[in-house]
Protein backbone atom coordinates (compact mmCIF):
# COMPACT_ATOMS: atom_id res chain seq x y z
CA UNK A 1 0.00 0.00 0.00
CA UNK A 2 0.85 3.62 -0.76
CA UNK A 3 1.06 5.88 2.10
CA UNK A 4 -0.10 8.93 0.21
CA UNK A 5 -2.93 7.55 -0.72
CA UNK A 6 -4.08 5.92 2.82
CA UNK A 7 -5.79 7.83 5.37
CA UNK A 8 -3.74 7.74 8.40
CA UNK A 9 -3.86 10.72 10.22
CA UNK A 10 -1.31 11.30 12.87
CA UNK A 11 -1.33 13.96 15.27
CA UNK A 12 2.42 15.25 16.65
CA UNK A 13 0.86 16.14 20.68
CA UNK A 14 -0.75 13.84 22.92
CA UNK A 15 -4.71 14.62 22.75
CA UNK A 16 -6.09 16.03 26.19
CA UNK A 17 -8.80 13.67 27.21
CA UNK A 18 -6.63 10.59 26.82
CA UNK A 19 -4.58 9.76 30.28
CA UNK A 20 -3.44 6.44 29.63
CA UNK A 21 -0.40 5.24 26.92
CA UNK A 22 -2.82 2.84 24.96
CA UNK A 23 -5.64 5.39 24.13
CA UNK A 24 -2.90 8.36 23.82
CA UNK A 25 -1.56 6.67 21.02
CA UNK A 26 -4.22 4.67 19.15
CA UNK A 27 -5.55 8.62 18.87
CA UNK A 28 -2.12 10.29 17.85
CA UNK A 29 -1.46 7.22 15.58
CA UNK A 30 -4.61 7.77 13.35
CA UNK A 31 -6.22 4.45 14.55
CA UNK A 32 -9.20 5.39 16.29
CA UNK A 33 -11.55 8.53 16.89
CA UNK A 34 -14.00 9.07 19.43
CA UNK A 35 -17.62 9.56 17.89
CA UNK A 36 -19.24 9.46 21.94
CA UNK A 37 -19.14 8.29 25.25
CA UNK A 38 -17.38 5.17 25.39
CA UNK A 39 -18.00 4.95 21.56
CA UNK A 40 -14.96 5.00 18.65
CA UNK A 41 -14.64 4.52 14.84
CA UNK A 42 -11.97 2.71 14.12
CA UNK A 43 -10.35 3.78 11.19
CA UNK A 44 -7.85 1.88 8.78
CA UNK A 45 -4.87 1.10 10.82
CA UNK A 46 -6.81 -0.31 13.73
CA UNK A 47 -9.29 -2.08 11.46
CA UNK A 48 -6.47 -4.23 10.35
CA UNK A 49 -5.04 -4.78 13.50
CA UNK A 50 -8.41 -5.85 14.98
CA UNK A 51 -8.92 -8.04 11.47
CA UNK A 52 -5.38 -9.71 12.06
CA UNK A 53 -6.34 -10.77 15.73
CA UNK A 54 -9.42 -11.92 14.78
CA UNK A 55 -7.89 -13.98 12.25
CA UNK A 56 -5.37 -15.44 15.10
CA UNK A 57 -8.29 -16.05 17.39
CA UNK A 58 -10.25 -17.39 14.42
CA UNK A 59 -7.57 -20.40 13.39
CA UNK A 60 -7.49 -21.27 16.94
CA UNK A 61 -10.75 -22.02 17.79
CA UNK A 62 -11.13 -24.01 14.68
CA UNK A 63 -8.22 -26.08 15.55
CA UNK A 64 -10.12 -27.37 19.21
CA UNK A 65 -13.80 -27.99 16.49
CA UNK A 66 -15.09 -24.34 17.06
CA UNK A 67 -18.50 -23.89 14.84
CA UNK A 68 -18.28 -20.13 14.18
CA UNK A 69 -22.02 -18.48 14.61
CA UNK A 70 -22.65 -14.77 14.06
CA UNK A 71 -26.22 -13.92 16.59
CA UNK A 72 -28.00 -10.56 16.78
CA UNK A 73 -27.12 -8.33 19.10
CA UNK A 74 -30.38 -7.28 19.28
CA UNK A 75 -32.28 -9.67 21.41
CA UNK A 76 -35.67 -9.84 22.89
CA UNK A 77 -35.73 -9.54 26.69
CA UNK A 78 -37.83 -12.57 27.40
CA UNK A 79 -34.64 -15.07 26.58
CA UNK A 80 -32.52 -12.58 28.93
CA UNK A 81 -35.85 -13.09 31.57
CA UNK A 82 -35.38 -16.72 31.16
CA UNK A 83 -32.27 -17.17 32.75
CA UNK A 84 -32.92 -14.12 35.83
CA UNK A 85 -29.95 -12.25 33.98
CA UNK A 86 -32.66 -9.79 32.74
CA UNK A 87 -32.37 -7.89 36.24
CA UNK A 88 -29.26 -9.04 37.36
CA UNK A 89 -27.48 -6.88 34.87
CA UNK A 90 -29.06 -3.81 35.66
CA UNK A 91 -28.16 -0.91 34.57
CA UNK A 92 -25.14 -2.18 32.37
CA UNK A 93 -27.29 -3.69 29.96
CA UNK A 94 -28.87 -1.11 26.81
CA UNK A 95 -32.79 -1.58 27.18
CA UNK A 96 -35.55 -0.11 24.30
CA UNK A 97 -38.60 -1.03 22.72
CA UNK A 98 -39.67 -1.89 19.45
CA UNK A 99 -42.70 0.10 17.52
CA UNK A 100 -45.29 -2.25 19.49
CA UNK A 101 -43.85 -1.71 22.75
CA UNK A 102 -42.22 -5.17 23.26
CA UNK A 103 -38.59 -5.01 25.22
CA UNK A 104 -35.50 -5.54 23.84
CA UNK A 105 -32.02 -5.65 24.87
CA UNK A 106 -28.57 -5.07 23.39
CA UNK A 107 -26.64 -8.56 24.57
CA UNK A 108 -23.90 -8.10 26.42
CA UNK A 109 -23.09 -11.36 25.75
CA UNK A 110 -24.84 -14.50 24.60
CA UNK A 111 -25.13 -17.67 26.82
CA UNK A 112 -29.22 -17.35 26.62
CA UNK A 113 -29.45 -17.28 22.92
CA UNK A 114 -27.02 -19.79 22.41
CA UNK A 115 -28.53 -21.91 25.11
CA UNK A 116 -31.90 -20.93 23.20
CA UNK A 117 -30.67 -22.35 20.08
CA UNK A 118 -29.11 -25.40 21.55
CA UNK A 119 -32.78 -26.03 23.34
CA UNK A 120 -34.30 -26.27 20.46
CA UNK A 121 -31.91 -28.68 18.24
CA UNK A 122 -30.07 -30.97 20.33
CA UNK A 123 -32.11 -34.06 21.42
CA UNK A 124 -29.68 -36.80 21.84
CA UNK A 125 -26.21 -36.94 23.78
CA UNK A 126 -25.12 -38.18 20.47
CA UNK A 127 -24.81 -34.97 19.47
CA UNK A 128 -22.46 -33.66 22.04
CA UNK A 129 -19.99 -31.73 22.44
CA UNK A 130 -20.22 -28.92 21.03
CA UNK A 131 -18.37 -25.64 20.60
CA UNK A 132 -20.10 -22.79 19.09
CA UNK A 133 -18.34 -19.44 18.78
CA UNK A 134 -18.63 -16.13 17.05
CA UNK A 135 -17.21 -12.84 17.18
CA UNK A 136 -19.44 -9.98 17.13
CA UNK A 137 -20.48 -6.78 18.82
CA UNK A 138 -21.31 -6.25 22.31
CA UNK A 139 -23.15 -3.83 24.40
CA UNK A 140 -22.56 -2.69 28.06
CA UNK A 141 -24.03 0.72 29.54
CA UNK A 142 -20.40 1.61 30.90
CA UNK A 143 -21.24 4.27 33.77
CA UNK A 144 -17.77 5.57 33.42
CA UNK A 145 -16.18 5.13 29.97
CA UNK A 146 -12.44 5.91 29.93
CA UNK A 147 -9.31 4.55 29.15
CA UNK A 148 -10.10 4.77 25.33
CA UNK A 149 -10.59 1.17 24.20
CA UNK A 150 -10.32 -0.73 27.38
CA UNK A 151 -13.75 0.96 29.02
CA UNK A 152 -16.44 1.23 26.20
CA UNK A 153 -20.18 0.58 25.64
CA UNK A 154 -19.26 -0.81 22.23
CA UNK A 155 -16.93 -3.52 21.92
CA UNK A 156 -15.78 -6.69 20.15
CA UNK A 157 -15.73 -9.96 21.74
CA UNK A 158 -15.14 -13.36 21.02
CA UNK A 159 -17.41 -15.79 23.04
CA UNK A 160 -17.50 -19.14 22.41
CA UNK A 161 -20.07 -22.04 24.47
CA UNK A 162 -19.64 -25.14 24.88
CA UNK A 163 -21.79 -28.23 25.59
CA UNK A 164 -21.47 -31.51 26.81
CA UNK A 165 -23.40 -34.08 28.56
CA UNK A 166 -21.03 -34.51 32.02
CA UNK A 167 -18.31 -32.72 34.36
CA UNK A 168 -16.19 -34.74 32.76
CA UNK A 169 -16.80 -33.86 29.32
CA UNK A 170 -16.99 -29.94 30.64
CA UNK A 171 -13.26 -30.18 32.44
CA UNK A 172 -11.87 -31.24 28.40
CA UNK A 173 -13.51 -28.49 26.61
CA UNK A 174 -12.87 -25.94 29.38
CA UNK A 175 -8.67 -27.35 28.44
CA UNK A 176 -9.42 -27.03 25.53
CA UNK A 177 -10.13 -23.47 25.62
CA UNK A 178 -7.66 -22.65 28.26
CA UNK A 179 -4.43 -24.20 26.28
CA UNK A 180 -6.36 -22.33 23.00
CA UNK A 181 -6.22 -19.18 24.55
CA UNK A 182 -2.83 -19.06 25.66
CA UNK A 183 -1.86 -19.83 21.72
CA UNK A 184 -4.05 -17.00 20.65
CA UNK A 185 -2.54 -14.26 23.03
CA UNK A 186 1.40 -15.92 22.31
CA UNK A 187 0.60 -15.25 18.77
CA UNK A 188 -0.13 -11.87 19.68
CA UNK A 189 2.97 -11.57 21.30
CA UNK A 190 1.44 -10.05 24.54
CA UNK A 191 2.90 -11.05 27.95
CA UNK A 192 -0.16 -12.73 30.80
CA UNK A 193 -0.72 -14.50 33.15
CA UNK A 194 -3.69 -16.91 33.86
CA UNK A 195 -5.23 -16.47 37.38
CA UNK A 196 -8.07 -18.39 38.78
CA UNK A 197 -11.03 -15.59 39.38
CA UNK A 198 -14.18 -15.28 40.17
CA UNK A 199 -17.49 -15.88 38.31
CA UNK A 200 -19.46 -12.94 38.93
CA UNK A 201 -22.86 -12.70 37.10
CA UNK A 202 -22.08 -15.30 34.55
CA UNK A 203 -22.59 -18.18 37.51
CA UNK A 204 -20.39 -21.18 37.15
CA UNK A 205 -18.14 -23.41 39.47
CA UNK A 206 -14.69 -22.02 38.10
CA UNK A 207 -13.14 -19.65 36.15
CA UNK A 208 -10.07 -17.99 34.98
CA UNK A 209 -8.70 -14.77 33.58
CA UNK A 210 -5.92 -13.77 31.46
CA UNK A 211 -4.68 -10.62 32.75
CA UNK A 212 -1.43 -8.17 31.42
CA UNK A 213 0.23 -6.21 33.88
CA UNK A 214 -0.21 -2.81 33.07
CA UNK A 215 -0.66 0.34 35.08
CA UNK A 216 -3.74 1.17 32.98
CA UNK A 217 -5.80 -1.44 34.48
CA UNK A 218 -8.23 -1.62 37.01
CA UNK A 219 -7.82 -5.35 38.26
CA UNK A 220 -5.57 -6.40 40.79
CA UNK A 221 -3.67 -9.83 40.45
CA UNK A 222 -1.83 -11.82 43.36
CA UNK A 223 0.78 -13.44 42.05
CA UNK A 224 5.02 -15.10 43.52
CA UNK A 225 7.36 -15.19 41.19
CA UNK A 226 8.67 -18.27 43.43
CA UNK A 227 6.13 -20.54 42.82
CA UNK A 228 3.80 -19.66 39.82
CA UNK A 229 0.98 -19.06 42.20
CA UNK A 230 -1.68 -16.30 40.52
CA UNK A 231 -5.27 -15.45 41.15
CA UNK A 232 -7.27 -12.22 40.98
CA UNK A 233 -7.51 -10.03 44.17
CA UNK A 234 -10.99 -11.00 44.51
CA UNK A 235 -10.31 -14.75 45.46
CA UNK A 236 -6.35 -14.70 46.18
CA UNK A 237 -5.84 -16.35 49.61
CA UNK A 238 -2.44 -15.52 51.47
CA UNK A 239 -0.99 -15.52 54.86
CA UNK A 240 -1.06 -12.13 56.39
CA UNK A 241 1.64 -10.13 57.46
CA UNK A 242 2.31 -10.89 61.53
CA UNK A 243 1.03 -8.46 63.93
CA UNK A 244 2.82 -5.28 64.31
CA UNK A 245 2.76 -6.07 68.39
CA UNK A 246 1.96 -9.23 70.25
CA UNK A 247 -1.35 -10.00 71.93
CA UNK A 248 -1.40 -8.93 75.92
CA UNK A 249 -0.99 -12.12 77.75
CA UNK A 250 -3.39 -13.55 79.89
CA UNK A 251 -7.12 -14.21 80.57
CA UNK A 252 -8.30 -10.72 80.96
CA UNK A 253 -11.94 -9.34 80.77
CA UNK A 254 -13.24 -7.12 78.28
CA UNK A 255 -13.12 -3.48 79.65
CA UNK A 256 -14.54 -0.33 78.43
CA UNK A 257 -12.01 2.61 77.67
CA UNK A 258 -13.40 6.18 77.00
CA UNK A 259 -12.22 7.37 72.80
CA UNK A 260 -14.26 10.70 72.47
CA UNK A 261 -14.42 11.72 68.59
CA UNK A 262 -12.01 8.70 67.66
CA UNK A 263 -14.15 7.26 64.73
CA UNK A 264 -11.62 5.72 62.21
CA UNK A 265 -9.08 2.90 63.00
CA UNK A 266 -6.34 5.20 62.34
CA UNK A 267 -7.67 7.44 64.89
CA UNK A 268 -8.30 4.52 67.49
CA UNK A 269 -5.05 3.48 66.53
CA UNK A 270 -3.31 6.86 67.35
CA UNK A 271 -4.97 7.88 70.66
CA UNK A 272 -4.60 4.04 72.17
CA UNK A 273 -1.00 3.61 70.58
CA UNK A 274 -1.66 0.67 69.58
CA UNK A 275 -0.98 -0.65 65.99
CA UNK A 276 -3.91 -0.81 63.88
CA UNK A 277 -3.17 -4.42 63.41
CA UNK A 278 -4.06 -5.06 67.56
CA UNK A 279 -7.63 -3.16 66.63
CA UNK A 280 -10.69 -5.36 64.75
CA UNK A 281 -12.73 -3.34 62.67
CA UNK A 282 -17.05 -4.15 62.02
CA UNK A 283 -18.91 -3.84 59.38
CA UNK A 284 -22.60 -4.20 59.12
CA UNK A 285 -23.76 -5.35 55.70
CA UNK A 286 -27.50 -6.68 54.71
CA UNK A 287 -27.19 -9.59 52.46
CA UNK A 288 -30.90 -10.43 51.22
CA UNK A 289 -33.07 -10.54 54.78
CA UNK A 290 -30.28 -11.07 56.90
CA UNK A 291 -27.89 -8.56 58.67
CA UNK A 292 -24.21 -9.56 59.20
CA UNK A 293 -21.47 -8.34 61.26
CA UNK A 294 -18.19 -9.05 59.41
CA UNK A 295 -14.84 -8.70 61.88
CA UNK A 296 -11.87 -8.21 60.02
CA UNK A 297 -8.30 -7.04 61.20
CA UNK A 298 -7.97 -3.09 61.70
CA UNK A 299 -5.01 -3.22 58.75
CA UNK A 300 -7.56 -5.49 56.32
CA UNK A 301 -10.09 -4.74 53.67
CA UNK A 302 -13.24 -6.70 53.12
CA UNK A 303 -13.48 -8.53 49.74
CA UNK A 304 -16.77 -8.43 48.79
CA UNK A 305 -16.25 -11.69 46.74
CA UNK A 306 -15.50 -13.54 49.78
CA UNK A 307 -18.02 -12.05 51.89
CA UNK A 308 -20.69 -12.93 48.92
CA UNK A 309 -19.23 -16.63 49.01
CA UNK A 310 -19.13 -16.89 52.82
CA UNK A 311 -23.27 -16.14 52.54
CA UNK A 312 -24.41 -17.34 49.41
CA UNK A 313 -25.92 -14.19 48.16
CA UNK A 314 -25.00 -12.06 45.08
CA UNK A 315 -26.06 -8.63 46.19
CA UNK A 316 -25.55 -7.06 49.73
CA UNK A 317 -25.12 -3.21 51.21
CA UNK A 318 -23.85 -1.44 53.72
CA UNK A 319 -26.61 -1.12 56.72
CA UNK A 320 -28.13 2.38 56.88
CA UNK A 321 -27.17 4.48 59.86
CA UNK A 322 -30.51 3.66 61.34
CA UNK A 323 -30.05 0.59 61.43
CA UNK A 324 -26.80 -0.05 62.52
CA UNK A 325 -28.26 2.19 65.44
CA UNK A 326 -31.11 -0.01 65.95
CA UNK A 327 -28.96 -3.16 66.17
CA UNK A 328 -26.32 -2.28 67.56
CA UNK A 329 -27.16 0.77 69.54
CA UNK A 330 -23.95 3.33 68.01
CA UNK A 331 -22.88 4.60 64.98
CA UNK A 332 -20.32 3.57 62.66
CA UNK A 333 -16.99 3.58 64.62
CA UNK A 334 -18.04 2.42 67.83
CA UNK A 335 -18.98 -1.05 66.45
CA UNK A 336 -17.89 -4.18 67.68
CA UNK A 337 -19.13 -7.99 67.78
CA UNK A 338 -19.81 -8.25 71.73
CA UNK A 339 -23.12 -8.26 72.98
CA UNK A 340 -24.32 -8.21 69.84
CA UNK A 341 -27.95 -9.83 69.08
CA UNK A 342 -30.01 -10.48 66.42
CA UNK A 343 -27.34 -10.57 63.74
CA UNK A 344 -24.68 -13.08 62.33
CA UNK A 345 -21.40 -12.58 62.71
CA UNK A 346 -18.70 -13.54 60.62
CA UNK A 347 -14.84 -13.46 61.03
CA UNK A 348 -12.02 -13.59 58.89
CA UNK A 349 -9.57 -16.03 59.23
CA UNK A 350 -6.99 -14.17 60.42
CA UNK A 351 -8.19 -13.08 63.62
CA UNK A 352 -8.31 -16.92 64.55
CA UNK A 353 -6.12 -17.76 67.70
CA UNK A 354 -5.95 -13.73 68.58
CA UNK A 355 -6.31 -12.68 72.13
CA UNK A 356 -7.04 -9.45 73.99
CA UNK A 357 -7.85 -7.31 71.04
CA UNK A 358 -9.82 -3.91 70.85
CA UNK A 359 -13.07 -3.29 69.40
CA UNK A 360 -15.68 -1.07 69.37
CA UNK A 361 -18.05 -0.99 72.32
CA UNK A 362 -21.43 -0.53 70.78
CA UNK A 363 -21.92 2.70 72.54
CA UNK A 364 -20.78 5.92 71.07
CA UNK A 365 -17.04 7.09 71.89
CA UNK A 366 -16.49 4.21 73.65
CA UNK A 367 -14.30 0.74 72.66
CA UNK A 368 -13.66 -2.58 74.39
CA UNK A 369 -10.39 -4.00 75.41
CA UNK A 370 -8.81 -7.20 75.99
CA UNK A 371 -11.66 -8.52 73.33
CA UNK A 372 -11.10 -12.53 72.74
CA UNK A 373 -12.64 -13.98 69.53
CA UNK A 374 -14.36 -17.18 70.54
CA UNK A 375 -14.63 -16.19 73.95
CA UNK A 376 -16.06 -12.93 74.11
CA UNK A 377 -18.17 -13.25 70.99
CA UNK A 378 -19.19 -16.73 68.87
CA UNK A 379 -18.83 -16.09 65.31
CA UNK A 380 -18.20 -18.02 62.06
CA UNK A 381 -14.69 -17.93 60.76
CA UNK A 382 -14.46 -17.47 57.11
CA UNK A 383 -11.44 -15.61 54.76
CA UNK A 384 -12.98 -12.77 54.27
CA UNK A 385 -10.10 -10.21 53.53
CA UNK A 386 -8.31 -8.95 50.35
CA UNK A 387 -4.15 -9.79 50.40
CA UNK A 388 -2.39 -7.12 51.02
CA UNK A 389 0.76 -5.86 50.18
CA UNK A 390 3.62 -8.27 52.62
CA UNK A 391 1.59 -11.39 52.44
CA UNK A 392 3.51 -14.50 51.68
CA UNK A 393 2.08 -17.51 49.83
CA UNK A 394 0.23 -20.16 52.67
CA UNK A 395 1.76 -22.81 51.41
CA UNK A 396 5.65 -21.58 51.47
CA UNK A 397 5.69 -18.53 52.84
CA UNK A 398 7.23 -16.94 49.57
CA UNK A 399 6.28 -13.49 48.95
CA UNK A 400 3.40 -12.28 46.68
CA UNK A 401 3.38 -9.47 44.59
CA UNK A 402 -0.17 -7.62 43.41
CA UNK A 403 0.49 -5.97 39.87
CA UNK A 404 -2.71 -3.90 38.10
CA UNK A 405 -3.66 -5.71 35.18
CA UNK A 406 -5.88 -5.66 32.38
CA UNK A 407 -8.30 -8.48 31.63
CA UNK A 408 -7.65 -9.97 27.93
CA UNK A 409 -10.07 -13.04 28.36
CA UNK A 410 -11.93 -15.02 31.11
CA UNK A 411 -13.03 -18.56 30.77
CA UNK A 412 -15.81 -20.36 32.71
CA UNK A 413 -17.58 -23.26 34.26
CA UNK A 414 -21.17 -22.58 33.83
CA UNK A 415 -22.35 -26.07 35.09
CA UNK A 416 -26.16 -25.95 34.83
CA UNK A 417 -27.08 -22.49 35.33
CA UNK A 418 -28.66 -21.83 31.96
CA UNK A 419 -29.63 -25.78 31.09
CA UNK A 420 -31.70 -25.31 34.07
CA UNK A 421 -33.01 -21.67 34.06
CA UNK A 422 -34.03 -22.78 30.46
CA UNK A 423 -35.10 -26.08 30.15
CA UNK A 424 -31.78 -27.15 27.88
CA UNK A 425 -31.78 -31.07 28.04
CA UNK A 426 -30.86 -34.24 25.68
CA UNK A 427 -31.31 -38.51 26.13
CA UNK A 428 -28.58 -40.06 27.83
CA UNK A 429 -27.45 -43.15 26.83
CA UNK A 430 -30.01 -44.79 28.91
CA UNK A 431 -32.52 -42.62 27.28
CA UNK A 432 -33.26 -40.66 30.02
CA UNK A 433 -33.55 -36.95 30.17
CA UNK A 434 -30.56 -35.10 31.35
CA UNK A 435 -29.41 -31.69 31.86
CA UNK A 436 -26.32 -30.63 29.65
CA UNK A 437 -23.73 -28.78 31.39
CA UNK A 438 -21.97 -26.18 29.91
CA UNK A 439 -18.98 -23.63 29.53
CA UNK A 440 -18.34 -19.89 28.49
CA UNK A 441 -15.44 -18.71 27.42
CA UNK A 442 -14.54 -14.65 26.30
CA UNK A 443 -12.00 -12.96 24.13
CA UNK A 444 -11.56 -9.08 24.52
CA UNK A 445 -10.59 -8.77 20.74
CA UNK A 446 -10.04 -4.77 21.42
CA UNK A 447 -8.45 -5.59 24.64
CA UNK A 448 -5.52 -7.04 23.17
CA UNK A 449 -4.49 -4.57 21.18
CA UNK A 450 -4.43 -1.95 23.82
CA UNK A 451 -2.70 -4.34 25.62
CA UNK A 452 -0.01 -4.85 22.94
CA UNK A 453 0.38 -0.86 23.35
CA UNK A 454 0.66 -0.39 26.95
CA UNK A 455 3.40 -3.51 26.94
CA UNK A 456 5.07 -2.19 23.86
CA UNK A 457 5.37 1.40 23.61
CA UNK A 458 7.83 4.17 23.78
CA UNK A 459 8.52 8.41 23.67
CA UNK A 460 8.24 8.08 19.81
CA UNK A 461 5.29 5.96 19.53
CA UNK A 462 3.92 2.04 19.74
CA UNK A 463 6.12 -1.44 18.99
CA UNK A 464 3.31 -3.58 17.95
CA UNK A 465 4.09 -7.30 17.35
CA UNK A 466 4.43 -8.36 13.96
CA UNK A 467 1.48 -10.61 13.88
CA UNK A 468 -1.11 -8.19 15.23
CA UNK A 469 0.93 -4.51 13.54
CA UNK A 470 -0.93 -3.25 10.55
CA UNK A 471 1.83 -3.69 8.39
CA UNK A 472 4.56 -5.72 8.88
CA UNK A 473 7.45 -3.18 7.31
CA UNK A 474 7.51 0.58 5.96
CA UNK A 475 9.39 0.80 3.17
CA UNK A 476 10.88 4.35 3.05
CA UNK A 477 12.95 6.39 0.83
CA UNK A 478 14.27 9.47 2.56
CA UNK A 479 13.89 11.63 -0.64
CA UNK A 480 11.33 10.48 -2.66
CA UNK A 481 11.98 12.97 -4.89
CA UNK A 482 15.22 11.20 -6.28
CA UNK A 483 14.48 8.92 -9.15
CA UNK A 484 17.34 6.17 -8.35
CA UNK A 485 15.98 5.96 -4.60
CA UNK A 486 12.63 5.75 -6.02
CA UNK A 487 13.21 3.46 -8.76
CA UNK A 488 15.41 1.23 -6.05
CA UNK A 489 12.12 1.30 -3.55
CA UNK A 490 9.73 0.88 -6.70
CA UNK A 491 11.84 -2.41 -7.11
CA UNK A 492 12.15 -3.78 -3.23
CA UNK A 493 8.38 -3.08 -2.69
CA UNK A 494 7.15 -5.46 -6.08
CA UNK A 495 9.50 -7.77 -4.77
CA UNK A 496 8.34 -7.50 -0.54
CA UNK A 497 4.84 -7.86 -2.31
CA UNK A 498 5.01 -10.99 -4.54
CA UNK A 499 6.38 -12.67 -1.95
CA UNK A 500 3.70 -12.09 0.72
CA UNK A 501 4.95 -9.45 2.81
CA UNK A 502 2.80 -7.06 4.64
CA UNK A 503 4.20 -3.79 3.15
CA UNK A 504 3.69 0.10 3.34
CA UNK A 505 5.27 1.84 0.89
CA UNK A 506 6.04 5.75 2.15
CA UNK A 507 6.00 7.32 -0.98
CA UNK A 508 5.37 10.60 0.54
CA UNK A 509 7.13 13.84 -0.63
CA UNK A 510 8.07 14.97 2.76
CA UNK A 511 11.30 14.90 5.15
CA UNK A 512 13.12 11.75 6.44
CA UNK A 513 12.31 12.73 9.96
CA UNK A 514 9.03 13.33 9.25
CA UNK A 515 8.62 9.98 7.57
CA UNK A 516 10.77 8.27 10.48
CA UNK A 517 8.80 10.12 13.32
CA UNK A 518 5.33 8.60 11.94
CA UNK A 519 6.67 4.94 11.18
CA UNK A 520 8.22 4.88 14.94
CA UNK A 521 4.39 6.37 16.11
CA UNK A 522 2.00 4.00 14.31
CA UNK A 523 4.10 0.79 15.16
CA UNK A 524 4.94 -0.71 12.36
CA UNK A 525 7.85 -3.67 13.32
CA UNK A 526 10.44 -3.02 10.57
CA UNK A 527 11.31 -0.27 8.32
CA UNK A 528 13.67 -0.30 5.81
CA UNK A 529 15.33 2.86 4.86
CA UNK A 530 16.48 3.63 1.24
CA UNK A 531 19.09 6.58 0.83
CA UNK A 532 22.78 7.33 0.16
CA UNK A 533 23.71 3.87 1.33
CA UNK A 534 22.73 2.72 -1.78
CA UNK A 535 25.41 3.98 -3.74
CA UNK A 536 27.51 0.96 -2.20
CA UNK A 537 24.38 -1.31 -2.85
CA UNK A 538 23.24 -1.57 0.54
CA UNK A 539 19.68 -0.23 2.32
CA UNK A 540 19.34 -0.07 6.01
CA UNK A 541 17.04 -2.36 7.84
CA UNK A 542 15.98 -0.99 11.26
CA UNK A 543 14.18 -2.93 13.92
CA UNK A 544 11.57 -0.67 15.74
CA UNK A 545 11.45 -1.77 19.15
CA UNK A 546 15.37 -2.79 19.23
CA UNK A 547 16.46 0.07 17.59
CA UNK A 548 19.03 -2.01 16.14
CA UNK A 549 19.70 -1.55 12.56
CA UNK A 550 21.49 -3.23 10.07
CA UNK A 551 23.15 -2.67 6.41
CA UNK A 552 21.99 -5.37 3.76
CA UNK A 553 22.71 -5.60 -0.02
CA UNK A 554 19.79 -4.22 -1.77
CA UNK A 555 19.99 -7.27 -4.10
CA UNK A 556 19.02 -9.70 -0.95
CA UNK A 557 17.24 -7.26 0.32
CA UNK A 558 13.57 -9.16 0.18
CA UNK A 559 15.09 -12.07 1.75
CA UNK A 560 16.66 -10.75 4.52
CA UNK A 561 13.80 -8.60 5.65
CA UNK A 562 11.41 -11.56 5.36
CA UNK A 563 14.01 -13.34 7.66
CA UNK A 564 13.57 -10.74 9.99
CA UNK A 565 9.54 -11.03 10.17
CA UNK A 566 9.79 -14.72 10.75
CA UNK A 567 12.39 -14.29 13.85
CA UNK A 568 10.15 -11.93 14.92
CA UNK A 569 6.88 -13.76 14.18
CA UNK A 570 5.47 -14.94 17.97
CA UNK A 571 4.04 -18.14 16.37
Amino acid sequence: MLWSRLFIPTLRENPTEAEVVSHQLLLRAGYIRQLGAGIYNYLYLAQRSLLKIQEIVRQEMDQIGGQEFYLPALNPAEVWQESGRYDVMGDNMFRLKDRFGRPLCLGMTHEEVMTAIARGELRSYKQLPQIWYQIQTKFRDEPRPKSGLLRVRQFIMKDSYSFDLAPEGLDVSYEKHRVAYCRIFDRCGLEYVAVEAHSGAMGGSQSQEFMVATSAGEDYVVTCRQTGYSANLEKAVSRPVPPAAPDPEGDLAPEEIHTPGQKTIEEVSAFLGVPSTSLMKSLVLVAGETTYVAVLRGDHQLSETKFQSATGCPEFRPAHPEEMRQLLGADAGSLGPVGVKGVKILIDSALEGRRNMISGANKDDYHLRNVTPGEDFQAEFHDLRQVAEGDTEIETGAPLEILKTVEIGHIFKLGYKYSHSMGLNVLDHNGVETPVIMGSYGIGIERVLCAAVELYSDGNGMSLPVSIAPFEVVLTPVKSADATLREAADKLYAELKQAGVDVLYDDRDLSPGVKFKDADLIGVPFRVNIGKKLASGMVELVNRRTKESTDVPVAGAAAAIQSAIAAARPD
